[in-house]
């Protein structure tokens, strides 16, 4: 959408040490939705973990399913034949004080820090909330972590995973995760007087 105004993402640091915290399970995301619920109806498996009680006690049991190869308890939220989560109501999130972790950290401003692009049709309304996001760079090092964030999801993309096993990540949701996890990797090295 063209004329869509820009959101303000925020100071990047500041998201980027939220959103670590988020996926070493330190926290939630603080993610400024508003009326949003694209993430809701994009065709996500939503992962929910056995210690997550409060979140399956409320989510029927007709709608859990085995997540593949992960230990049992582990199951998958799908989502209807509309791409809807099945706890989505036109009011919103049926469960949102006791939604899944895997909600609770989901921050769409991921893709953009990581400048990942989503091409998948069920994507589009996420994409199009991600090309209007905007953070804001008050010092230097914001820039710089950007830039090795950007830089980690290209290795990324083009290389695999660094390490003995050189798996490509198979997403772009993995992809962006995994930049921001490694972003330091790729921080240039001051430069020495």
């Amino acid at each position: 959408m063209p004329d869509e105004p820009d959101l303000d993402a925020g100071d990047f640091s500041e998201w980027l040490a939220g959103m670590q915290a988020a996926i070493r399970g330190e926290g939630e995301s603080d993610v400024p939705c508003g009326s949003c619920t694209a993430c809701c109806r994009s065709s996500h498996f939503v992962h929910i973990e056995p210690d997550e009680t409060r979140a399956l006690a409320r989510i029927p049991a007709e709608l859990q399913f085995p997540a593949p190869r992960l230990p049992a308890g582990n199951v998958l939220l799908g989502y209807d034949e509309h791409g809807h989560c099945p706890m989505l109501t036109d009011a919103g999130c049926s469960i949102y004080e006791d939604r899944p972790r895997t909600c609770r950290t989901y921050d769409c401003r991921l893709f953009a820090a990581a400048g990942v692009t989503l091409d998948e049709d069920d994507k589009a309304e996420i994409a199009q909330r991600v090309a209007r996001w905007r953070f804001r760079y008050p010092t230097a090092a914001d820039r710089e972590r950007q830039t090795a964030v950007l830089a980690a999801a290209a290795h990324l993309w083009a290389h695999g995973e660094p390490g003995p096993d050189y798996v490509i990540p198979v997403s772009p949701t993995n992809v962006a995760v995994r930049a921001v996890e490694l972003y330091e990797q790729f921080l240039e090295e001051p430069e020495r007087g």
